[in-house]
């Protein structure tokens, strides 16, 4: 058995619990390689070609399992790392919200214990798999493929530094739903409709549902709602030529920039064929939990 711990060395928290695990695996002869948060590939290395590896040796070989120690942030970035690993991912709160992590009740080793004796339920989550075209892109021979990127929560595209509103149009499985103007538009996974997407007026959807959310973030229209897809739709945001060269649009994936060298013309968004396999310890249920979250109904 080989684990990957992952965590913050700015959590002091985290770090004190990443020595007690490190202590027990030694303890029991298990294999483990520990990085730092900060050591895990971002968004742009997901389409840049390399394997995990190259990128840094300890990720070689089989992993049965990711420990990932801090917030729901924390979970997002390793879960990139999971999901090119195929293996299960197991997030310990010691961060803020926490919607994806497990509560540290008790006896931090003993709830690891039960994970490595496959004691703890598993969830699978649906990825977002990212196409981006560029300007240019038909013409460019050096470009190896299609820049593909991998979310969990969701992509936004949004207004850049110049605070100026942009066109785009939303194509659903080939058929134009909307054109619209505003500061941009989130499309989110079913784990991510209670992040931005959330915040942007958009619905609450069950963790286990396998569909997409599209919701325009403030819309210069009053005609405008968001949409709750089929899961073998496929989700196209067309950006207008004339939007100062597409320069002027940000592009964020689970949180992080990302950033192209030329105008993006489209992004094309699915359900990825590799879901994130998350652990969940003593589990609450998904209504008691936005219940909890959202509704401030503690009893």
């Amino acid at each position: 058995m080989r684990i990957l711990l992952v965590g913050s060395k700015s959590n002091s928290q985290a770090v004190d619990a990443r020595f007690q695990l490190m202590a027990y695996f030694q303890s029991q002869g298990i294999e483990f390689e520990s990085v730092d948060i900060d050591d895990l590939p971002d968004s742009t290395f997901v389409y840049s070609g390399c394997s995990l590896d190259r990128l840094d040796p300890r990720f070689a070989g089989e992993f049965h399992m990711v420990i990932a120690l801090g917030g729901d942030g924390t979970i997002l970035r390793t879960s990139r790392v999971t999901a090119m690993l195929d293996c299960p991912l197991l997030g310990l709160n010691f961060g803020h919200l926490g919607f994806l992590c497990n509560t540290v009740e008790g006896n931090l080793i003993a709830t690891v214990s039960e994970a490595l004796a496959g004691e703890i339920a598993e969830e699978k989550r649906e990825n977002l798999r990212i196409s981006v075209v560029c300007a240019g892109d038909e013409e460019d021979y050096a470009i190896e493929g299609p820049r593909t990127l991998y979310a969990l929560n969701e992509i936004t595209i949004a207004r850049g530094a110049s605070g100026r509103i942009f066109n785009f149009d939303i194509d659903i499985s080939g058929d134009r739903v909307a054109r619209m103007r505003g500061d941009g538009v989130v499309v989110a996974s079913a784990t991510g409709s209670t992040a931005y997407a959330l915040s942007a007026g958009g619905p609450l959807v069950a963790s286990g549902y396998r569909g997409m959310v599209v919701v325009p973030v403030a819309p210069h229209t009053l005609n405008s709602r968001a949409i709750v897809t089929a899961h073998s739709d496929v989700v196209e945001i067309s950006i207008a030529d004339d939007q100062a060269n597409g320069h002027d649009i940000s592009f964020f994936v689970d949180g992080d920039v990302v950033e192209f060298e030329r105008p993006v013309r489209s992004v094309v968004v699915s359900a990825s064929d590799r879901p994130t396999r998350l652990l969940k310890y003593r589990r609450e249920g998904f209504y008691k939990l936005i219940a909890k979250t959202f509704f401030n109904m503690n009893d």
